[in-house]
């Protein structure tokens, strides 16, 4: 029997049921007072969700690249410090990590910062930095970034090290400085590995960004919370909550991919 044609194995059928899911469940929540209602309530926290996600996955990216160039270093000690950093922060779990940080390393970070500016502070140069002035918005951030960070790294220095080591002794030989050979030998063929796991952690971190509502952050889950709590209405709310987060995953899931085969295509050629 003649095995069916790879196009017609491989055709996403079950992005045509979503697709048909999605756009059923939104006539309904168009239709529906109530469903408009929530779904007008819990699209206010997108905004912030996606302002959280963006910041945290930037910063984690930044850090979680410098920590991958450190334990790829010909220094003993930053690979050790390098290590030491991405199995601490993998082990502890992101919601602990973000109670730390919220409420532990905030305040020290406050009495740190007044206790090297006190100079500044007594001349009246600069005020006293209180706690509060920290927002939980911001503590969150630094959480996740802190979290996602070390996973990054680990992403950033299995691509670097699955570049052909031929290539880049060949750009030493060419007289190439180190930053040179990252630049334009080693990173534009280590980003076409790290693409797909760093688009992972992306997904990953928009979903994770809602522990955020544990800290009273208003994001999608929070504002959630909110009208279940005053309306009782924990069906209706928290289905729209799960439906708002599948719409934002499944959609940055897909442009990643296309973004994976673009790259892809332009390698062969």
């Amino acid at each position: 029997m003649q095995a069916p044609s790879a196009s017609k194995s491989d055709f996403p059928w079950w992005l045509v049921v979503a697709v048909a899911i999605a756009i059923a469940v939104a006539v309904f929540v168009a239709t529906s007072n109530l469903y408009t209602q929530v779904f007008a309530t819990v699209a206010k926290g997108i905004g912030i969700t996606v302002f959280v996600t963006v910041i945290a996955f930037v910063l984690a990216s930044a850090i979680g690249l410098g920590i991958a160039l450190m334990g790829l270093s010909g220094s003993r000690w930053l690979r050790q410090v390098a290590r030491f950093y991405v199995e601490i922060i993998r082990g502890v779990p992101i919601l602990v990590l973000l109670f730390w940080i919220a409420f532990v390393g905030a305040p020290a970070f406050v009495a740190g910062w007044n206790a090297l500016t006190a100079p500044l502070q007594s001349s009246g140069l600069l005020g006293e930095l209180l706690v509060r002035d920290v927002s939980l918005l911001w503590r969150a951030i630094m959480a996740l970034t802190i979290g996602y960070s070390a996973f990054i790294s680990e992403v950033f220095r299995a691509g670097i090290q699955a570049v052909e080591k031929g290539q880049i002794e060949a750009a030493k030989a060419l007289g190439l400085t180190r930053a040179q050979r990252f630049r334009l030998i080693v990173f534009p063929q280590a980003i076409r590995t790290i693409l797909p796991p760093l688009g992972n952690d992306f997904v990953a971190l928009v979903k994770d960004s809602s522990l955020v509502s544990v800290l009273g952050v208003a994001d999608i889950t929070q504002m959630g919370k909110v009208y279940a709590a005053g309306s009782f209405r924990f069906f209706e709310t928290y289905s729209i909550v799960a439906y708002v987060y599948l719409i934002l995953t499944v959609g940055l899931s897909l442009a990643l991919r296309a973004l994976e085969r673009r790259l892809r295509r332009q390698h062969e050629e």
